[in-house]
């Protein structure tokens, strides 16, 4: 078998293959954020980001994360989070009626002459112009990930200089508590 005949250890996107959006309440405690990331590693999972803000209770965290992988193997990960001892609570949130925004900061390459069509362009996507330098403009995205992915595509023929994004936070509608 040649080298490129080689099966590969990646499994191949499919329709068991997509992103999830998970939940996870933890106690705020030194090294609960690597236990979890270890359990993705194990499962070769991959993490595209990780939000983690205080909850209500000092002592308690909430994490969002936003993984793609096989849907069978979150089902082994959820379990195994659900076991740690420092996961309160753990949920896969995809396909939830949840609201979910995220936070997007893109600086754009935007020479004076063209300032004025990327300030319009900026103020039609509904983003905020946070910073005006010599040849660009920083723009304030937020919403759905949808949304910052069509901004970034509309921006793209300026040049994007650079893009910082949040990752996906989410709360769970009505008086239903999250994670």
């Amino acid at each position: 078998m040649t080298s490129t005949e080689k099966k590969s250890s990646v499994p191949a996107p499919g329709p068991a293959f997509k992103k999830h959006t998970l939940s996870l309440y933890v106690a705020n405690k030194p090294g609960v954020l690597i236990r979890i990331a270890h359990v993705f590693a194990r499962r070769a999972y991959n993490v595209d980001s990780l939000v983690v803000s205080p909850s209500a209770d000092p002592d308690f965290s909430r994490m969002n994360i936003v993984a793609s992988g096989d849907e069978k193997v979150l089902d082994q990960i959820l379990k195994q989070l659900n076991k740690l001892v420092d996961v309160v609570h753990a949920s896969d949130r995809t396909n939830d009626d949840v609201i979910h925004r995220e936070l997007a900061l893109i600086k754009i390459h935007c020479e004076p002459d063209m300032r004025g069509e990327v300030l319009q362009l900026a103020k039609a996507l509904d983003c905020d112009t946070v910073d005006l330098g010599e040849s660009s403009v920083t723009i304030e995205a937020t919403g759905r990930t949808d949304k910052l992915d069509s901004v970034s595509r509309v921006f793209a023929r300026y040049g994007v200089l650079e893009m910082i994004r949040t990752g996906k936070v989410l709360i769970t509608r009505g008086e239903t508590i999250t994670a």
